[in-house]
């Protein structure tokens, strides 16, 4: 099965092909990005369709530099707000974004975000 949660895949690897994966969240480390202040936690992916359920944590005043949604992208903004050119998104609230949308988003005083994408973005 391609779908996996990195670094689960053993704890994985017994149960059947239809059993539920049951993901302690906070058992995940924190993974640095190559974007100053911003961290993730790759909670599902699929590599061979780039389909990712990503937990993203911004630090206050960190920025995700120019990008392209290749496909639809969701966000659900847990904590903090998250900014770009079009508007904010505050906690508790949600955006999508259509395929080839383009944006830089920023994060003034920290986020923590919940994203869904189709396949990865495309960074400028």
């Amino acid at each position: 099965m391609a779908v996996h949660t990195p670094g689960l895949e053993m704890q994985h690897q017994a149960l059947a092909t239809l059993s539920s994966r049951y993901i302690t969240v906070d058992d995940l480390p924190w993974k640095e990005t190559k974007f100053k202040g911003i961290w993730i936690k790759v909670l599902m992916e699929d590599p061979d369709t780039g389909l990712q359920t990503v937990l993203t944590k911004m630090e206050p005043g960190s920025v995700l530099t120019d990008h392209q949604h290749v496909e639809l992208e969701q966000s659900w903004v847990l904590e903090g707000s998250l900014v770009d050119h079009e508007g904010a998104v505050n906690a508790g609230n949600y955006v999508w974004r259509p395929a080839g949308s383009r944006h830089t988003a920023h994060a003034p005083n920290g986020a923590l975000v919940l994203g869904f994408f189709l396949k990865p973005n495309h960074f400028f």
